[in-house]
């Protein structure tokens, strides 16, 4: 199968689908890849890296395109939509919930849209959602610890204080990975680290795990409104895979937080966890609403690309294979893959995303 591996496009945007290794390996499978000119070079992926191991170098998006299977990293832009034709297998994240006018505008080109954040494994698990979420809950902690500089709005609180002097409190909501990368920066710095979560499994999880150096409270609403209160850094890192990210923050909350407080809404991919959360960029990736410093890039793992390009093809390669070597038939194969379908030839088969936009929710099994 001829395969395409587009240059992002999206703002500040550096990852790339398709490692030269991961290529190596689909052209070894006997299959033909076309990469985009540069696509990798702002990372170390040289367009000559691609060509040692068989890969074809195009000079633009079009012959990309043109290919059956597109392995792609971020959802298409607005440019995209015009290359794509009807049938093509499209591999990347989608993120549909929070989008209406890309979910229409993949409906009417009728692409076979599989997204990386809903493929399931064995144990219902996401495994290519894993990755990216490991990089971003780290960078959250980060980027919070950058926003809480006063250049740039915050409190001029040190996350991990100094001897004498308070540490300063991260809320993490949500103790999945996301969650946990973060809690494991935050602790690594020094902070006072809570997570919520309403699964007392996992909490129990959490505190094996990290011992009495991390907090656990069950996540309910007055247990929120007091730690975001006395919060310094606050990680949102909530997750209901396909649906839009529920506002478990209200405005009222955010405007009685502390003056220079942050908050990361790592959950701005599916639309945000905070009321007071609006996508940003690399570009501009921080902004103050009710005098609380947001930062709220959409694709977060983009600032470590060449880090989070490595971790994304070692796990989406497995699947890429079974989808050029089987094409659609993979998808009936692997019940993992099938789960990933979120749009098929006009048709809206997550239910999930269904549900929020309110399309009509046809069944994958029963189109295929």
């Amino acid at each position: 199968m001829k395969i395409g591996v587009p240059k992002e496009i999206k703002d500040h945007e550096y990852r790339v689908g398709v490692t030269p290794a991961g290529a190596k390996a689909l052209i070894d499978a006997g299959h033909e890849v076309r990469v985009e000119a540069r696509a990798g070079d702002a990372i170390g992926f040289h367009d000559d890296m691609y060509q040692a191991v068989g890969a074809r170098i195009v000079p633009g998006p079009k012959e990309v395109y043109q290919c059956p299977l597109v392995i792609k990293v971020k959802e298409p832009q607005a440019g995209e939509f015009a290359l794509m034709h009807e049938g093509q297998l499209l591999f990347t994240y989608l993120h549909l919930a929070p989008d209406p006018e890309q979910t229409r505008r993949l409906l009417e080109r009728k692409v076979i849209g599989i997204a990386y954040e809903t493929v399931t494994d064995q144990n219902g698990r996401l495994p290519l959602l894993v990755p990216m979420s490991e990089v971003a809950g780290r960078i959250a902690v980060q980027a919070g610890a950058a926003g809480l500089q006063m250049i740039n709005g915050g409190r001029g609180v040190l996350l991990g204080g100094v001897p004498g002097v308070p540490r300063g409190k991260v809320v993490i909501i949500g103790g999945g990975v996301v969650g946990t990368e973060a809690a494991k920066m935050a602790l690594g710095l020094g902070a006072d680290v809570t997570i919520l979560d309403n699964n007392l499994a996992r909490l129990r999880q959490l505190d094996d795990l990290f011992g009495p150096g991390l907090k656990t409270r069950f996540s309910e609403a007055h247990a929120l409104e007091e730690l975001l209160l006395e919060a310094d850094l606050v990680v949102g890192a909530v997750l209901l895979p396909g649906h839009a990210a529920p506002k478990l923050v209200s405005r009222e909350l955010v405007r009685n937080m502390r003056k220079g407080a942050v908050i990361v809404d790592v959950a701005i991919d599916q639309g945000g966890c905070v009321e007071t959360s609006r996508p940003t960029s690399h570009s501009d990736p921080m902004y103050i609403e009710e005098e609380v410093v947001h930062y709220c890039v959409t694709n977060m793992p983009g600032a470590c690309a060449r880090t989070a390009t490595m971790a994304l093809t070692n796990a989406t390669l497995p699947y890429a294979l079974q989808l050029a070597g089987q094409g659609e038939a993979a998808l009936r194969q692997n019940p993992g893959l099938l789960a990933g379908l979120n749009v098929y030839k006009g048709r809206v088969t997550n239910r999930a995303v269904a549900e929020d936009l309110g399309y009509e929710y046809r069944p994958a099994a029963a189109l295929l």
